[in-house]
């Protein structure tokens, strides 16, 4: 059990990690949004493919059993790209809070339609959660810029779907691995998109790209695609929301962002409500 709480924290601060290396690259200048994107999907697919070939090779009966497919590839694209445009206006925290609590929210979304029954309780969270967007998003000298919260709730929406798609999967470590392969196919457009701006790119930026992809997406997602069998499904919802409140203190230490009582209050709200949806959710007796 110490061993799955320790890669727990390690994978959780690795999601957290992604927010500030974005964060800290885009509000330096360091990098512009499509390239960081690109640069990130190139070095977590090499680092994903080489884990996953690693994993094979150890593991003399395993053989590669899911190759992703298309769709959640495109998923993956859209979280990755509309996660760096938002960051450019985005404070870490309240980036990683939209995110966190949109990918959350998707997934409970999808179990409403799909006719999941719910306790009143859950009811009333999802409530809670609402009034804490609203609250968040309130006219107010600290309020988020509306485009880039909205670019980070398609993100966080796109995560979910993807999330969605791969709990059915055989083997997630390859699913991911083949779906940032297939992403790649939309990069060439993001460098077309960009051609003209490279030589502002600054080997800063690159680095921190490179690290969000290989370590934070790479490194990260392997340690909790290994630890999540180990974990409920309400555990690992669960344990996701500590994500948002890592990265606005790495917010905080490391990029000098003011901690505002709004967002702490909407933080509690939203990711409370999450935490008690979860925790309450099991079989209604009918």
């Amino acid at each position: 059990m110490p061993t799955t709480v320790f890669y727990t924290l390690m994978a959780l601060c690795a999601f957290a990690a992604n927010s500030l290396l974005c964060r800290m690259a885009l509000q330096s200048g360091d990098i512009d949004p499509l390239s960081f994107t690109a640069i990130r999907l190139v070095s977590g697919a090499l680092t994903l493919f080489l884990l996953m070939k690693w994993q094979v090779k150890s593991v003399k009966s395993m053989t590669v059993v899911d190759k992703g497919n298309n769709l959640s590839a495109l998923s993956l694209f859209v979280y990755a790209l509309c996660f760096s445009i938002a960051y450019v206006n985005l404070n870490t925290g309240t980036g990683a809070l939209i995110l966190f609590s949109a990918v959350q929210l998707t997934m409970i979304g999808h179990s409403i339609i799909n006719k999941e029954p719910l306790r009143k309780l859950q009811w009333g969270a999802l409530i809670v959660a609402f009034a804490g967007f609203v609250y968040l998003m309130l006219p107010s000298a600290t309020v988020p810029s509306l485009l880039p919260a909205v670019l980070m709730a398609v993100s966080g929406v796109a995560w979910g779907i993807y999330s969605i798609r791969g709990k059915t999967c055989e083997a997630p470590l390859q699913a991911t691995a083949y779906n940032f392969l297939r992403s790649l196919m939309l990069v060439p457009i993001l460098i077309l998109l960009v051609a003209m701006q490279w030589h502002a790119v600054s080997p800063t930026g690159i680095w921190l790209a490179i690290a969000s992809g290989s370590l934070a997406s790479g490194v990260g997602y392997s340690i909790w695609y290994l630890v999540l069998p180990k974990l409920k499904s309400s555990q690992a919802g669960v344990v996701q929301l500590i994500v948002p409140v890592l990265a606005t203190f790495a917010g905080v230490v490391f990029l000098n962002e003011l901690l505002t009582m709004r967002l702490v209050i909407a933080s509690a709200l939203i990711l409370g409500a999450v935490m008690v949806f979860l925790l309450a959710k099991r079989p209604v007796r009918t």
